[in-house]
């Protein structure tokens, strides 16, 4: 089952509305798609979005990496020797690991395709049902008030709620007008994305335990290579800590959960370069007991169907964070994950399960 050819394609969507953290603002999704021919005419399928404040990649960036890079390295290759092949693309280039992912996940599709099974039984099969939660973007408290409300009638019960954009009297504050809106309707997640100090951290999550906020739990809270003060966050509280741009590699996660650093780890594919090095990681957490998230980014159906596969294969996976496909204008995406309201279900048939890419009305060039 060798690879013939390499294609990428651009695409773009619009947000229903800006989405604002701590680091960004996206108004428009971009990605790059990618399709993978086989020689015995099947396809595979992948996607990656540009974050450049997470990954430090461009849309050209990412581009041009899997056309000179990545394509020249894979032609020829047999994918049935899938550890050959994955090593040759990871050892292809440092970083880039967004370019990888999309290539990862239009590799894995083929090869789930092959074996006639839905990419999350080839995987491991754990549930073919996920539950999301629904973004509340960084706004005045009333505003952010206002949409936790709407999300909730939406049928969502979980809501992660980005802070860290100003002071962190103003986190507390929209925090409390969240829940003073929706009460014990919703739990709420925190993202801080690297926002806060260490002392601020422990400050602002010991206020909200002692307000008993219903926090489950708090998301990178320091920046991304503070490890020790990620430590004494998590020492320091009573609050879940989660790290996400803390782990990218295997090699991070082996490095977060020897420390105890932190109590859960977010992975996302366009940090772990895919499948491939997601389930490494995954695994490393299982083995010291500790359970994951799988996130995402800014991205469409395609990529967010290729996370779900790997999320709702394993068991170690407890909670997910797939609504980005839910926030565009359009969908691109024909088949893969099935949304209703919050509870998404896995297609059943082979691979991702991907049926066309409607590129019409999206931007597309």
């Amino acid at each position: 089952m060798k690879i013939q050819s390499v294609e990428t394609m651009r695409v773009a969507v619009p947000l229903h509305k800006p989405f604002i953290t701590a680091l960004r603002t996206v108004t428009v999704a971009e990605s790059i798609y990618v399709r993978i021919e086989f020689d015995n005419g099947l396809t595979g399928c992948g996607e990656a979005p540009p974050t450049h404040v997470i990954t430090g990649e461009s849309l050209g960036g990412i581009e041009n990496t899997i056309k000179e890079i990545l394509t020249p390295v894979l032609i020829g290759s047999d994918i049935l020797q899938r550890e050959a092949v994955f090593e040759s693309l990871h050892r292809s280039c440092v970083g880039n690991t967004s370019a990888k992912a999309a290539v990862d996940m239009a590799l894995y599709d083929g090869l789930s395709q092959a074996a006639g099974l839905p990419l999350y039984q080839f995987l491991g099969g754990w549930t073919d049902q996920l539950e999301t939660d629904y973004t509340v973007s960084v706004n005045t408290p009333e505003e952010m008030a206002e949409d936790a409300d709407a999300y909730v009638q939406q049928g969502f019960r979980v809501l992660k709620v980005k802070v860290g954009k100003d002071s962190i009297h103003h986190d507390i504050e929209r925090i409390q007008a969240i829940h003073q809106r929706i009460g014990k309707d919703a739990v709420i997640r925190l993202d801080a994305n690297q926002a806060w100090t260490a002392k601020e951290a422990v400050y602002a999550i010991r206020e909200m335990e002692n307000r008993k906020l219903p926090i489950e739990l708090v998301e990178q809270p320091v920046k991304a290579g503070d490890i020790d003060g990620l430590k004494m966050v998590t020492d320091a509280v009573s609050t879940v800590i989660m790290a996400d741009e803390s782990v990218f590699s295997p090699e991070d996660a082996i490095r977060m959960l020897k420390t105890g650093s932190a109590d859960m780890i977010n992975i996302k594919l366009m940090k772990s370069g895919g499948i491939h090095k997601a389930l490494k990681i995954n695994a490393a957490a299982e083995s010291f007991g500790v359970p994951c998230m799988v996130g995402s980014m800014i991205e469409t159906k395609l990529g967010i169907t290729a996370a779900a596969h790997f999320a709702a294969s394993q068991k170690n996976v407890t909670k997910v964070d797939f609504d980005a496909p839910l926030m565009l204008t359009a969908d691109p995406v024909e088949g893969g994950v099935h949304y209703n309201q919050a509870v998404m279900t896995l297609p059943k048939t082979p691979g991702l399960g991907i049926s066309r890419l409607s590129l019409k009305n999206t931007g597309i060039s």
